[in-house]
């Protein structure tokens, strides 16, 4: 039995990612739909939590965690963003069908979970934007979105070009730092920790939205990491 809780815990995820697509497909509700996704973030930690602790990885538990994560952050998020665009876009010039676009978000985390799978060069960091990242700034930028009747060409097309720019970035090489901290010193963890004290800020600001700017701040973090170690590399040849 304890051998096994990681794998538990991994189901506990996707059952969470389930009632998500639930909430927000047959409901509309992307406040329930969003906590569900938190409370898979929630699991997906704690997986890989207790079977550090218990020392008990398996490969059937790596697949099923992929799996799990594509339900809970791929798709998911992408009946949230399915059931706005389906509302958003009445009335949208071009707007006829423009919420099929939606499970975009599925397919490119399903690519970007292969590839992180096969991928060696990607057990302590990542390259491309993890799809639990994905699946949190989704969960809390759409219930976030005033969608007033004035608005609704504005935001369909806000939504539709995120798409494709969040799509780009889970597959894209971009080197990405993960959050999981090995040591709690400040040296070496520098930008987690920061992470956390913006996600933290931001969220005491802004509630929900917070959440969904924290994930922004991360890529750009991320960015400043990477073009950081770019310029040291470059001075010290």
């Amino acid at each position: 039995m304890m051998k096994n809780l990681p794998n538990i815990v991994t189901c506990l995820n996707l059952y969470s990612g389930c009632l998500s697509c639930v909430m927000s497909l047959l409901y509309d509700n992307y406040i329930g739909a969003f906590i569900f996704i938190l409370l898979a973030a929630c699991f997906d930690f704690l997986d890989g939590f207790i079977a550090r602790l218990l020392k008990s990885h398996s490969p059937i538990g790596a697949q099923l965690d992929s799996l799990a994560d594509l339900v809970s952050f791929g798709l998911a998020p992408g009946f949230i963003i399915y059931s706005f665009l389906l509302s958003s876009s009445v009335g949208v010039p071009y707007g006829l069908n423009i919420q099929f676009i939606a499970f975009l978000i599925p397919i490119f985390a399903a690519l970007r979970l292969a590839k992180f799978n096969i991928d060696k060069r990607q057990t302590s960091s990542f390259l491309g934007l993890p799809v639990p990242a994905n699946g949190l700034f989704w969960g809390t930028l759409i219930p976030s979105i005033p969608l007033m009747e004035s608005n609704h060409t504005f935001y369909t097309f806000f939504v539709v070009i995120l798409i494709i720019i969040f799509c780009l970035l889970m597959v894209s090489e971009l080197p990405m730092y993960s959050l999981k901290f090995t040591h709690y010193k400040w040296a070496g963890n520098q930008y987690p920790y920061i992470t956390v004290i913006i996600a933290l800020l931001l969220t005491a600001c802004f509630q929900l939205l917070g959440i969904c700017l924290a994930i922004v701040c991360y890529i750009f973090l991320s960015l400043i990491r990477y073009f950081s170690v770019y310029n040291k590399n470059k001075l010290s040849k």
